[in-house]
């Protein structure tokens, strides 16, 4: 994963909302860090703007592949 490059996340919250996001690797690994902490409120840079959010609702964490296909 390359820090200069952003990736596409998904964040799924208790409840079943799905926030997604675009963000640099170095703020995915601080968000993976968060995570595993557990516990309070996190700050994310992404692209479009600050998300924070209490790590303690959140569900899941998607990470996409960014690999390109052709065809279906």
């Amino acid at each position: 994963m390359s820090s200069d490059r952003p990736q596409k996340i998904s964040i799924g919250f208790h409840g079943g909302q799905v926030l997604a996001a675009r963000v640099a690797g170095a703020e995915l690994q601080r968000l993976r860090d968060a995570l595993t902490r557990g516990e309070g409120w996190h700050e994310l840079a992404a692209e479009d703007g600050t998300i924070v959010l209490d790590v303690k609702r959140v569900d899941y964490l998607l990470v996409d592949s960014d690999e390109h296909r052709i065809g279906f």
